[in-house]
């Protein structure tokens, strides 16, 4: 019975009962979308832009990113199970999604993602996704940028109210009718380096910069900020 509950799950009629769903269900949110305006603006004077979050907060922005599809974004997918899910919901907002990881078939699609910003300029990534660890900005962000002379704008979500799940990246999902705020950072450009240590400090810089707005509960059902030791060289 688990195993045909399974199969059902990544069937093309769930893939569209899960989209609508997942748009039924964010409507409920009183959403407020903060500082969107720069980085589009960048976009249409022809710059290329990869937005980037936590892996514990993009479902929140599903609903909003829709209206996105008009930009032909680009959005790299692990080829987990769990990934072909996502990947055909975010299909049917319009997104694009070379399918890969840094564990399977990173390489080939990491190749195709950055084709597809250097054709249409605009794009999205998880940095520690799809196994964490959690609050760890892996290298793909930076390497992609680099190749395409992206600015990099990291966002964030929190939630008024929102339950945690017991997963590796703490996943939130908001409760109904949570007020809802997805805010975009500042741009960041990267540019090219020489040395790996070079590379790894500007690794280091995005990390330093997204960690305060990682969400982690405690013990007492309190949001926190986690600790950060690290500066920027």
């Amino acid at each position: 019975m688990l195993k045909q509950l399974k199969f059902l799950i990544y069937t093309r009629p769930f893939i569209f009962f899960a989209y609508y769903l997942i748009r039924i269900y964010s409507l409920t949110f009183r959403l407020t979308v903060v500082n969107e305006e720069k980085w589009q603006a960048l976009l249409k004077s022809d710059k290329t832009i990869l937005l980037c979050t936590w892996h514990q907060q993009f479902f929140s922005a599903i609903r909003h990113f829709k209206t996105y599809s008009k930009f032909n974004p680009g959005l790299m997918i692990s080829q987990s199970r769990d990934g072909d899910l996502i990947s055909g919901v975010a299909n049917k907002t319009g997104w694009h999604t070379p399918r890969g990881s840094s564990s399977r078939g990173g390489k080939k699609a990491m190749g195709e993602m950055i084709k597809h910003l250097k054709t249409y300029k605009f794009g999205c990534h998880i940095v520690d996704g799809p196994r964490g660890p959690m609050g760890k900005v892996k290298a793909g962000i930076i390497r992609m940028a680099q190749e395409v002379d992206a600015l990099v704008v990291p966002f964030y979500i929190s939630a008024e109210n929102a339950w945690f799940f017991n997963s590796w990246d703490k996943f939130m999902l908001p409760k109904p009718f949570s007020k809802v705020t997805i805010t975009f950072g500042d741009e960041i450009y990267f540019g090219k380096d020489d040395t790996p240590e070079a590379f790894e400090a500007h690794r280091q810089y995005l990390e330093t910069i997204m960690l305060p707005k990682l969400i982690v509960k405690t013990p007492f059902n309190q949001q926190s900020e986690p600790d950060i030791s690290k500066s920027y060289p």
